[in-house]
This record gives structure tokens, C-alpha cells and sequence, in this order.
């Protein structure tokens, strides 16, 4: 199973986004962005930002909760 993580990071890079430009977008920082892709948290984005890291990454909120 993959987890949380590993699904942004792997979809990010197969968009040839950097961790700089996601945290841009998503107004945090990039520290933030390594410590989900390491997984040391999962985002705490308000439904506004997660709806727009879904549309980033091109996944549903399902894709991303399996």
C-alpha cells in the first residue's frame, strides 16, 4: 500500500512540479511539503487547499485518502 507520502511526492514529480513550486501554490512551505512527502504529517490544509492540492496533483479526495 502507499501511503500518503509517497502518493504526492510520486504524482508531483510525474507532473515535474518541485516541492518549491507545490508549497507555492498551496501558500506553505516547503518544509511543510518534505514533512508529508517523508511522512512526518499528514496536511492540515483547510478545504479550500486541499480541494486545490487535489486539482494539482490531479487526484480526487478518495485517490488520495486510499
Amino acid at each position: 500500500m502507499t501511503s500518503f507520502g509517497d502518493k504526492i511526492k510520486q504524482r508531483r514529480e510525474s507532473l515535474n512540479f518541485t516541492q518549491r513550486q507545490l508549497a507555492l501554490e498551496l501558500d506553505v512551505t516547503v518544509t511543510t511539503v518534505q514533512n508529508w512527502e517523508y511522512g512526518r504529517h499528514i496536511p492540515k490544509l483547510a478545504p479550500k487547499q486541499m480541494k486545490q492540492l487535489c486539482d494539482l496533483l490531479n487526484f480526487t479526495l478518495e485517490e488520495l485518502a486510499e
